[in-house]
């Protein structure tokens, strides 16, 4: 399938599961509130050349959904790719404690399997292989990226990744974009969320993916392109990444 079709599906996926969320617990159940199927719009910049076929290589596969919030995405793969799913996220940090992601695994008659792992701990995950993983918009949350990512690239074959970077510090004079380096935030700096933590330059990132055991395929940067900073809301820039593992070879 090519990228264009499969976009198109998703984002008709999307308006389909909002109305059957809708019809099956009103927003007051508390829903997760954010788009996470808009990621696939992200994708579509990301992904380049035969990369854009990428996800006939993981359909049938295993996958992990990997702070999945409700697991919209996941209940996608499953449904048009015929994946097999683990949804996996931290339930005292899961913005409705993980009943959405079952509620929706009942109403789906979904053979998506929900996992409560908290990442900070010295977790095991629930495949010893994956296809893919796709962790978007949560490494800026973990205490412990390095770890993260590397217990990752043990298991998995491909990782979709996203997280926010900074080009400056805060105080917009101390240039961070081409220095290997990651900045430690406050527990109220950056949207007052105390979950926030480690905030890496491009640069840092980078580094990150190759000392963890990957090798960036594709990468592209949305949001406050120049002059992005760790904290304030109207700097806020996202690194989208396409990952190989450097050990896919001797699976």
């Amino acid at each position: 399938m090519d990228f264009d079709t499969l976009r198109e599906r998703a984002l008709a996926y999307r308006e389909d599961l909002l109305a059957r969320k809708e019809k099956i617990a009103p927003a007051e159940f508390g829903w997760y509130p954010y788009d996470t199927m808009a990621n696939i719009l992200h994708l579509d910049a990301l992904l380049s050349g035969p990369r854009r076929s990428v996800f006939d290589s993981i359909a049938g596969g295993r996958v992990a959904d990997i702070g999945a919030a409700d697991g919209d995405f996941g209940f996608f793969l499953e449904s048009e790719l015929g994946c097999q799913v683990d949804l996996i996220d931290n339930a005292p940090t899961n913005f409705n404690g993980l009943r959405g992601a079952r509620r929706l695994v009942e109403e789906l008659s979904s053979s998506t399997r929900v996992h409560e792992i908290d990442l900070d701990s010295q977790f095991d995950l629930p495949a010893e292989h994956y296809h893919a993983v796709f962790f978007l918009g949560l490494l800026y949350h973990l205490k412990n990226p390095f770890y993260v990512l590397e217990a990752l690239s043990a298991r998995a074959d491909l990782c979709f990744v996203s997280t926010r970077i900074a080009q400056l510090a805060p105080d917009h004079q101390t240039r961070l974009k081409d220095q290997p380096v990651a900045y430690l935030l406050d527990p109220r700096e950056a949207n007052n969320d105390a979950t926030n933590f480690w905030i890496f330059s491009e640069t840092g990132l980078r580094r990150l993916f190759d000392r963890t055991g990957w090798d960036v395929l594709d990468f592209v940067t949305v949001g406050c392109t120049e002059g992005s900073d760790p904290a304030a809301q109207d700097r806020d820039e996202r690194a989208f990444a396409l990952l190989h593992s450097k050990a896919a070879a001797g699976r």
